[in-house]
C-alpha cells in the first residue's frame, strides 16, 4: 500500500495543509520492539480509610464563619442604607419647610415694600405727620457766612405755630 496524504484538522487560526504519514523510527539510543504496556497498580483496602478524608462536619464548620461574615455584611449594607435613605428624607422634609418658610418671608417683603412705596406720596406724608403731632414749618431764614469769617441774616423767622392753632395763610 502506497502511503497517502491525510489531512489532519487544526484550529481555525491555521489553515489545513495535507501532511505525509511518516513510517515509525525508533529514538536513538533506545532499543527497538513493542513498548511495555504499563499495566494498572493493585488497589487494596486499608483499615480506618476515613482518617484521610476530612468529615463533612468539619468542612461545614470552616465554612461556617465565611457564611456568618457574609451574612454580617448584608444586614449591616441594609442598615446603613435604611439609615441614609431614612436621613436623607428627614433632609428633604427640612428642606421643604424651609422653602416654605421663605416663600413666606419673600411675600412679606413684598407686602412691606408695597406699603413704603404706597406711603411715600405727599399727600399721606403731610397726613402722616399732621397724626403725629407734627406742624408745617413757617417762612425760612437763612444765614450767609462771608469770607472774613461775618454771617448775614436774610429773611425774618417766624416760629412755627403751635399744633392746635390754624395756620394765617388758611381760611375758612
Amino acid at each position: 500500500m502506497a502511503s497517502r496524504p491525510v489531512r489532519v484538522q487544526t484550529s481555525g487560526a491555521l489553515p489545513s495543509r495535507p501532511l505525509r504519514a511518516l513510517p515509525s523510527r525508533p529514538a536513538r539510543g533506545r532499543a527497538t520492539g513493542p513498548t511495555p504496556r504499563v499495566s494498572a497498580p493493585a488497589l487494596r483496602l486499608v483499615p480506618g480509610g476515613d482518617a484521610g478524608r476530612t468529615p463533612r462536619g468539619l468542612l461545614g464548620s470552616r465554612r461556617a464563619p465565611f457564611v456568618l461574615l457574609v451574612v454580617a455584611l448584608l444586614v449591616l449594607t441594609t442598615l446603613g442604607l435604611l439609615v441614609l435613605n431614612t436621613a436623607v428624607a428627614v433632609n428633604s422634609l427640612k428642606a421643604t419647610a424651609l422653602r416654605t418658610a421663605n416663600a413666606e418671608k419673600a411675600e412679606e417683603v413684598q407686602r412691606l415694600e408695597q406699603q413704603v412705596v404706597d406711603g411715600a406720596t405727599p399727600a399721606q406724608l403731610a397726613a402722616a405727620a399732621a397724626a403725629a403731632g407734627l406742624v408745617p414749618a413757617g417762612a425760612a431764614a437763612y444765614l450767609v457766612v462771608a469770607p472774613d469769617g461775618s454771617a448775614t441774616l436774610r429773611g425774618t423767622p417766624e416760629p412755627a405755630p403751635a399744633p392746635g392753632e390754624p395756620e394765617a395763610g388758611e381760611g375758612g
